[in-house]
């Protein structure tokens, strides 16, 4: 049994047990999160497709959060002396998915 669910303005293939890293969400560790966006469910009755979303519900633990790896940037116009040295850390929520129903 599968679901797939948005969130962030990504989509996410989900099933119980798994631990997804999504978008910064405003959930403290150790909560419980529910998703609003099912867009598709599989199981029992098949696969259902949503007209946008279906009538599930899949709820998730957050484990985490935290900022991912530094990627380093770097400007550089030619001729100028111009340099700029740009880093990004990215904020994220780790998720492990308990149901869905």
């Amino acid at each position: 049994m599968f679901a797939i669910v948005e969130t962030g303005g990504k989509q996410y293939k989900v099933s119980e047990g798994d631990i997804i890293f999504v978008e910064k969400l405003d959930v403290a560790e150790g909560e419980t999160y529910t998703f609003e966006k099912v867009l598709a469910v599989s199981g029992a009755e098949g696969f259902v497709v949503g007209t946008p979303t279906v009538d599930c519900t899949v709820t998730a633990n957050v484990v985490k959060n935290g900022k991912g790896k530094k990627l380093h940037i770097m400007r550089y116009k030619s001729k100028k002396n111009e340099k700029k040295h740009i880093g990004h850390r990215q904020p994220y929520t780790k998720l492990q998915i308990v149901s869905i129903a």
